[in-house]
């Protein structure tokens, strides 16, 4: 990266902000601690010798929750801390978010005695209620709150591009179309999404049911058989314009119908459409929040990339690029939207804080996520039924103020990095 390119004067203002930069090296640990939860707090040694074999249970599970190996006969339904291993190596923390202590239920402080074999079975930030560890929720958490922010609004992200990109770039005058083209979208449309979702409900639904695996193959191939079905619509465009009154070309107001949409979006309290939604789902899943968080956040990227559109599309630049010829597409996709992407780097910390936030809080209301799944806002919640337990109040409440505090230090920075007056 040259140093006096765009985004080396971006990267110079930010590392000159102490408190952004401390900021991302800390969402950095935790990304760490989430890709790591399953081999720092977990009942599975990470690599055993028993009965005269060598097994890697912490590695075998990925295997098996992907569809891709069994689990042998010998370690099918044990209790991993009671077998006789011939050797074994077990994770620091060796519980998972859901095992059971009954030796120590009804809440045991960090800081109080506990009922162990040995000080590697203690419990670093105390149990709740039920014996739960709290120190393996919290790390397994991690995972869930930073897979909560980035797929959500990778959904967000993905929508909110093409939106934007089509109202700002197009507007209401550039956009033309045959009338074979779009009525032969609008009709293979409206069989694409039956034929890809419609009809492969209950192959998704099964699939989120067993592995989040399963349900991204299914879905890439829900992606694939929609795309097929609407290219195939636009081969047969050329067969209508033979009729003269099909292959006339006519302008798509996509701005106006776009920020219509984004008004409509705005206008309904993003909250409660989340509730309203996962309350009707006949079985929650995290999966469906991280969807539904996404399908709801898409606006405010999709008006910072109409707005930098709307400006970049007639700059000198852009206009001698269609002297030259190029398709609008080309100008747009290669010219036009790398050059428009620095306020949505700023909109995604935002909108990752705010996806955290909001998945927290449907935990704590236990709306949308399966009561077997461990969040830092499921963790907080079981605190109201033992309000003395300061422990299991104070430890998530804190990664959640920190996580979000830390995201939006970033946003601040980027902000502050892409400000033109801040440039030498």
């Amino acid at each position: 990266m040259r140093k006096n390119s765009h985004w080396g004067n971006v990267r110079k203002q930010f590392a000159m902000n102490s408190l952004a930069k401390w900021s991302l090296r800390f969402i950095g640990i935790l990304v760490v601690l989430a890709l790591l939860a399953d081999f720092l707090a977990n009942e599975k040694p990470l690599i055993c010798k028993y009965k005269g074999h060598v097994y890697y249970p912490v590695f075998k599970e990925y295997l098996v929750d992907a569809g891709l190996s069994r689990w042998p006969s010998e370690l099918l339904n044990v209790e991993w801390n009671k077998l006789d291993y011939d050797w074994s190596l077990f994770p620091l923390i060796p519980y998972l978010p859901q095992n059971l202590d009954r030796n120590n239920e009804h809440g045991v402080s960090p800081l109080a005695h506990q009922h162990i074999k040995s000080i590697r079975w203690r419990h670093w930030m105390g149990t709740d209620e039920l014996g739960r560890d709290i120190l393996a929720g919290m790390l397994h958490g991690t995972r869930i709150a930073l897979s909560i922010g980035i797929v959500s609004m990778g959904v967000a992200l993905f929508i909110g591009l093409i939106a934007g990109s089509l109202a700002g770039f197009f507007g209401d005058e550039r956009l033309l179309a045959s009338r074979a083209r779009i009525l032969l979208n609008c009709l293979f449309l409206c069989m694409a999404l039956f034929y890809a979702f419609g009809v492969r409900a209950y192959s998704l639904r099964d699939a989120l049911a067993n592995s989040f695996f399963k349900f991204c193959i299914e879905l890439l191939i829900s992606f694939a058989l929609f795309g097929g079905i609407l290219l195939v619509g636009n081969m047969l465009v050329p067969i209508l314009k033979l009729i003269p009154f099909l292959r006339t070309k006519i302008r798509i107001p996509v701005d106006m119908i776009i920020s219509r949409i984004i008004e409509i979006m705005v206008s309904v309290p993003t909250l409660f459409l989340i509730i309203s939604i996962t309350a009707i789902i006949t079985k929650p899943s995290i999966f469906i929040v991280m969807l539904i968080i996404g399908l709801t956040a898409w606006t405010g990227i999709a008006r910072f990339v109409r707005a930098e559109l709307f400006h970049i599309r007639n700059l000198e630049y852009v206009e001698a690029a269609r002297a030259l010829g190029f398709k609008e597409i080309r100008i747009l996709l290669r010219h036009a939207l790398p050059n428009a992407l620095s306020p949505v780097l700023i909109a995604l910390a935002f909108g990752i804080a705010s996806s955290i936030l909001t998945e927290s809080l449907l935990s704590f209301l236990g709306i949308g996520v399966p009561a077997e799944t461990i969040t830092w806002g499921s963790i907080l919640a079981t605190a109201r039924e033992t309000p003395a337990a300061w422990w299991i109040a104070i430890f998530p409440g804190l990664a959640i103020f920190l996580t979000v505090t830390t995201y939006n230090l970033v946003g601040e920075g980027l902000t502050d990095a892409m400000d033109p007056k801040l440039k030498k």
